[in-house]
């Protein structure tokens, strides 16, 4: 279905109802359709962004990130020694989980140890520290092999949340089911049915920092006694569900669909992080035919970005940035090296050749396309019509986004139930530099999924961790970038802006690239 088809089908069927959700005693609650289906509660384990929405609910964050510098958040702040080897944390007051008990030193040592065993960033990071140890009840140190200017991003722009010791001492590779945190939110798991809802109860034992919210640091004042999340994967149902009064808040509306909420009376849409989010195909390396370099270079020499962003936004191209390299424009790593691989004429004959002479075999390409993504199914059926203009053969499997989930993390052949790509999103601040770009890594099977393996990147990338200044490592993500477009890790497909959906009484919503629910409020 292409996506002039996904918008009949969704007008037709844009006025049926969702059935309403069970209301708290009280005072309303604040009734969200999330993007995707809960399925995992551990941060740490998977990089989902169903995850992280929930996560930033329920957890704290050492530091935060507040649009264009880091900040303090559950830290009152830190010293650094005069050689720059030991930085030492304390923490603020008041600062307590859900069961009571108060977050000391331990609990933040054994939670960044669990992160940095996982985190591409965080295990860049582990490289640098000789120990992290606590001092007291309130203050740990980390000791440094040498100077680590990164360190702050990536506790305040990575999801390294605080998680008490008796959970975070757990092995990075063990999923965790306990939802304990720190944060402003309480998970009610006794009322959590995946696939159909979860909710959250205000936490009354949170101290919020006396500061106005910003992005993900400030003050995380919260306004609702509850919040409520009720998944709706037909993107009509969940419109109508914002347009009867039946939602407040729509994390993705179908795009097709924002011009008729902007006309409801009610109801106004808002981009909540103007940096855009990277929209890429995830390839895997291990199986054929992206085993093959020059397969994957002939696909860079088809792909056409306009075409990929048309597929999803149509005619309200002030959604689209394109073209778009690594980095996210708004970061100061953005760059144009190696861009001509994608703005120059597109050459389908070429890259037909290309594949003819690279020693193809006619394995298929095994997409996994969800069904409750709209935007990810649509490109999926774009990228079945590329890979087949230039000779390959395609196997478009359709599922849920939980299974693609499930499925990715396999690195079995084909013929075992393995898989050849699917597409995904990052955000801005994910996409911000080389080190927190978590598919942007050549390290073969100990990586991310897909599991490139590129050394040239891989020793870049630690370059731009020992970076003195800003300027060097701006050269050194340039460097990056041609690289990038000569062993072709993932396909950057498009960058595009994704509107939230809210009822017009809903006030205050803080820009940030997941959604939180501090600082909002009904007005």
């Amino acid at each position: 279905m292409r996506r002039r088809d996904l918008l009949k089908a969704a007008s037709a069927a844009v006025t049926a109802p969702l059935a309403a959700p069970a209301l708290a005693q009280g005072v309303k609650p604040l009734r969200f359709i999330p993007q995707a289906n809960l399925t995992v509660l551990d941060p740490i384990w998977t990089t989902a962004v169903i995850t992280y929405n929930h996560a930033y609910m329920v957890y704290d964050k050492l530091y935060g990130w507040d649009g264009t510098q880091i900040r303090p958040q559950m830290a009152a702040g830190h010293e650094i020694s005069q050689d720059e080897l030991t930085w030492t944390f304390t923490l603020r007051d008041g600062l307590m989980f859900h069961d009571g008990e108060p977050v000391l030193a331990r609990d933040c040592v054994a939670s960044i140890k669990r992160w940095g065993s996982r985190d591409s960033f965080g295990q860049v990071l582990m490289r640098y520290v000789n120990e992290i140890a606590p001092l007291d009840d309130r203050r740990f140190a980390i000791r440094l092999k040498k100077r680590c200017p990164q360190l702050l991003f990536g506790f305040g722009a990575r999801q390294s949340f605080i998680m008490p010791e008796r959970i975070s001492s757990r092995p990075g590779t063990e999923q965790i089911t306990d939802p304990t945190g720190s944060g402003p939110f309480r998970f009610l798991g006794d009322e959590w049915v995946s696939g159909v809802r979860c909710a959250y109860a205000k936490f009354d034992g949170y101290v919020p920092r006396q500061e106005p919210p910003a992005f993900f640091a400030g003050g995380k004042a919260v306004h609702f006694d509850r919040v409520e999340w009720n998944v709706q994967p037909d993107p009509a149902t969940a419109a109508a569900a914002l347009q009867k009064n039946e939602a407040d808040w729509l994390e993705q509306p179908l795009i097709d669909l924002v011009p008729l909420l902007n006309k409801t009376p009610g109801i106004y849409t808002k981009v909540t992080d103007p940096g855009g989010w990277l929209m890429f195909m995830v390839i895997n390396h291990l199986n054929p035919p992206f085993d093959n370099q020059a397969v994957r270079q002939a696909v860079i020499a088809a792909l056409s970005q306009q075409t990929f962003v048309d597929s999803a936004v149509g005619d309200q191209q002030q959604y689209a940035i394109v073209p778009t390299g690594l980095f996210a424009p708004s970061m100061p790593m953005a760059n144009k090296a190696g861009l001509d691989h994608l703005t120059g004429p597109r050459d389908i004959a070429k890259a037909r050749q290309m594949v003819a002479q690279s020693g193809y075999k006619g394995e298929p390409v095994v997409i996994m396309s969800p069904t409750d993504q709209p935007t990810l199914k649509q490109m999926s059926e774009v990228a079945r019509e590329l890979f087949q203009s230039i000779g390959l053969k395609v196997d478009l499997q359709a599922m849920d986004w939980g299974s693609v989930v499930a499925r990715r993390a396999s690195q079995n052949p084909l013929n075992q139930g393995g898989w050849g790509a699917f597409i995904t999103v990052m955000s801005p601040l994910t996409s911000a530099n080389p080190g927190s770009m978590l598919s942007l890594r050549g390290n073969g099977r100990k990586g991310w999924f897909g599991w490139p393996t590129d050394e040239r990147i891989e020793a870049l990338r630690e370059a731009w961790f020992d970076a003195p200044d800003l300027a060097a490592q701006k050269t050194v993500a340039e460097q990056i970038q041609t690289q990038f477009f000569e062993t072709v890790p993932f396909l950057p497909l498009c960058r595009m802006q994704q509107p939230m959906a809210f009822r017009s009484d809903i006030k205050d919503v803080v820009s940030a690239s997941f959604p939180v629910f501090w600082g909002v409020r009904r007005g």
